[in-house]
């Protein structure tokens, strides 16, 4: 840390406060936001899940109109949709680590609620709108930016996004869910690579790689689908 940076919070938002590279005045907004509505007396993130929405969708609509100057209505409207839509803010939500900090009852997180997309990304927008009302658009636009750096490159969102797209490409003619199979898996713990398989159906197989299970099955998933779109 450089001399002139003040010391982070070291409470129980300190390690949230370095991930987000923001830390709150107002403690009390940033558990607001992290509260899910299953603890009951309290206040929880909905209303600024509310604002965040709002905010997320004009930092992104800016951004956009800037990084495609050619791009008439229509495209940014499509990459718009893609850069805001629930899938996209559950995984931001995992990159911040938010499922970490949630609080919920513990009927809700039995039933799996910090693994649910559409909690995370509730939270995340939440946590946007907390951002905005403590520090102002400009930290909330900041932020923003840091974490969807790498959807605004819409070539990286159609790789990432590939499950989700084949899934609708089979459902649509009534076929059988895409399985996943994982055939192998190298290297040390510390760093595995994988090799996944999907298969439909009546098609010859697509053989994903990465570093993550997620990562092969959306490298297979989008093999696969430039095959049958083709």
């Amino acid at each position: 840390m450089s001399s002139h940076q003040k010391p982070r919070k070291t409470g129980q938002y300190g390690r949230l406060y370095d991930i987000l590279e923001y830390e709150f005045t107002n403690d009390a907004l940033l558990r607001e936001a992290l509260t899910h509505p299953s603890l009951e007396g309290g206040k929880h993130y909905q209303r600024l899940e509310f604002v965040g929405d709002r905010v997320l969708g004009l930092v992104i609509a800016e951004w956009l109109h800037d990084y495609y100057p050619s791009l008439d209505e229509g495209g940014l409207a499509s990459r718009h949709t893609n850069m805001v839509r629930k899938e996209a803010l559950a995984e931001v939500a995992r990159d911040m680590k938010l499922p970490d900090f949630i609080h919920m009852a513990k009927s809700a997180e039995d039933n799996g609620g910090l693994k649910k997309s559409s909690i995370l990304a509730d939270v995340c927008e939440a946590v946007i709108g907390a951002v905005n009302q403590d520090g102002g658009y400009l930290n909330a636009q900041k932020l923003v930016r840091k974490f969807w750096t790498r959807y605004i490159d819409q070539d990286a969102i159609a790789q990432r996004d590939a499950k989700t797209r084949l899934q609708e490409w089979v459902q649509g003619r009534q076929m059988q869910t895409p399985k996943y199979v994982m055939t192998d898996r190298t290297g040390p713990a510390h760093a595995p690579f994988f090799t996944i398989e999907v298969r439909v159906k009546d098609w010859e197989p697509e053989v994903g790689k990465g570093t993550s299970k997620r990562e092969a099955e959306q490298d297979a998933a989008a093999k696969l689908l430039r095959r049958l779109e083709s």
